[in-house]
């Protein structure tokens, strides 16, 4: 049989915008309890969420943002992230997800490839200095005209603005939007070293949110918990987008992930499910107090952003009594969840698989050099089409060409076999990518940066086994004549502040020279190889 899956297509696909159907479900559920932000012990119910959604919306007009014009969002996880991501849909502004870890480098970038005009952004968090960074980059980024800092007068100053517009102008505006009109751009790192801007309609993340949550059977009474980052599609698609379609309550437990607050804001809560990457289970289920929490209420959940351990999948189900728990594997550029598991699966396919093609959705392996389907059980390019495809990369053909092909299909550069039941699996990746702690990095960005360090002639840059991420940076480094060697300690001060912590190199090898085929091309498995060996790792 082919590697070829179609999925279910019952119920049909939401024809709507995202503010369209959020009226839906304030409509229906009026005093039904919206949003929480567990750290600051704000409320929402569905209708006061919808006020403050039209009252930052409105803002945003006043600001002069017209339809398709972009404004980005640079914060950790809090609820003004998410009335943002509603307001600016209501709207009919594209709303650029700018990564917390961003530096002035990788910001600038994001800025000026999207043409963004307004900029929402927290001042500061952890080790990052938003205001500080910003203003660095102000002489490089002509098309920002504003920045909004949430925790300062700007943002009840933003939202008071939006008081002086007609009382029927958010209503006119929505009424000239359409589900296939781009409303996200999200950044994926490009092998070529450059992020490119996945471009996402109302109709692709409405509908990936909305099945993505169907599959674990989410309705108005139950109680998510969002761990996940908001910048993410994880976050903002499978999180939010998929509660708001189904008027389940949002619970935003941090800005950031800690596993303590997070098991906090189940238990008293009553969370009913939480997201997750493995790792983020894995400090969960370890953590001194695990015990201490009450975690009766949880039903479900998701996991996703690499394979999950058989081990913790188990500590899911009887611990945390996620028996309902399911595993979803996608990218930013399929908005994002192409195969998912299902609630009834058993223990083996939530844990040796990605789950089964999504509704709505077709999935192939391709032989990656002659485009024809494999047969079942044999490995090559998972492909996917359908509604999820993205619109392209932003303000690049080129680029997006190479992506989708003239059918629709997005080759995705992962290899996959599809067994005999239709389940998936993804086997390694064509291109080098390196999973971190379910952060995608590609190795060539990293290198591009290194390259202008004046002491460093030549680098490659490799993915290790690391018991905590999954992977780690390695680079190899060879030296310009003359040059002191650099370790990772000197990488690291060079890249720190202009790179995102997880796009640092943990690891520094200085070579003569890196292994290479007959062809001339770089044999980076025999690096990986080389590397664990070196430095001692399984």
């Amino acid at each position: 049989m082919e590697s070829y899956a179609k999925g279910e297509s019952e119920p049909a696909l939401l024809e709507e915008t995202i503010g369209a159907n959020l009226e839906r479900t304030v409509a229906a559920h009026p005093d039904g309890e919206a949003l929480v932000e567990f750290a600051s012990g704000r409320r929402w119910t569905w209708a006061e969420f919808d006020r403050d959604v039209d009252a930052v919306a409105r803002g945003l007009m006043a600001a002069g943002l017209e339809k398709g014009d972009r404004a980005g969002i640079w914060a950790p996880n809090c609820a003004e992230w998410t009335l943002t991501q509603y307001a600016a849909a209501k709207a009919g502004v594209v709303l650029v997800n700018v990564n917390p870890a961003y530096r002035t480098h990788e910001l600038a970038y994001a800025v000026n490839q999207s043409g963004m005009k307004l900029l929402v952004a927290a001042t500061r968090f952890k080790t990052s200095e938003y205001r500080q960074m910003v203003e660095e980059t102000a002489g490089e980024c002509p098309t920002l005209g504003r920045t909004v800092y949430l925790d300062t007068d700007d943002w009840a100053e933003l939202v008071a603005s939006g008081e002086q517009l007609p009382d029927g102008a958010l209503a006119e505006r929505m009424a000239t939007l359409a589900p296939t009109d781009p409303i996200n751009i999200q950044y994926t790192s490009g092998t070529t070293g450059r992020p490119k801007g996945a471009t996402l309609s109302h109709r692709n993340i409405l509908n990936n949110g909305y099945f993505t949550t169907e599959l674990i059977n989410l309705g108005p009474d139950d109680r998510l918990c969002i761990p996940v980052p908001f910048y993410h599609c994880f976050g903002m698609v499978m999180a939010n987008l998929g509660c708001t379609s189904h008027g389940t309550t949002m619970v935003i437990p941090a800005p950031g992930f800690d596993p303590e607050i997070t098991l906090r804001a189940v238990a008293e809560e009553r969370c009913t499910g939480v997201y997750g990457v493995p790792t983020m289970f894995i400090a969960m289920q370890h953590h001194p107090t695990f015990a201490d929490h009450d975690l009766s209420s949880l039903r479900t959940g998701i996991m996703a952003g690499s394979i999950c351990p058989v081990e913790v999948m188990k500590r899911c189900v009887n611990d945390m009594h996620m028996a309902e728990v399911s595993i979803a594997y996608g990218m930013t550029e399929t908005s994002p969840v192409s195969c998912q598991t299902r609630a009834d699966d058993d223990l083996e396919r939530r844990t040796a698989t990605i789950g089964r093609v999504h509704p709505h959705v077709e999935i192939k392996v391709v032989d990656p050099v002659t485009g024809e389907t494999v047969e079942r059980g044999k490995p090559g390019e998972f492909c996917t089409r359908g509604y999820s495809v993205m619109l392209g990369y932003w303000d690049d053909d080129e680029k997006t060409a190479e992506a989708i092909d003239a059918d629709g299909w997005m080759h995705t550069g992962d290899l996959a076999e599809m067994r005999e039941d239709g389940y998936c699996n993804i086997v390694g990746r064509i291109k080098d990518m390196v999973i971190r702690g379910g952060e995608n990095v590609y190795p060539r960005e990293i290198e591009e940066f290194l390259y202008q360090h004046p002491d460093i002639e030549d680098v490659q840059v490799i993915g290790v086994p690391d018991e905590k991420y999954g992977e780690e940076l390695c680079a190899w480094i060879k030296m310009r004549s003359g040059a002191d060697p650099l370790d990772a300690g000197a990488v690291r001060e060079y890249a720190t502040g202009k790179l995102a912590h997880y796009k640092i190199p943990r690891y520094v090898l200085v070579v003569e020279e890196f292994p290479m085929t007959v062809t001339g091309k770089i044999r980076k498995v025999q690096m990986r190889e080389e590397s664990a060996q070196t430095l001692g790792l399984s």
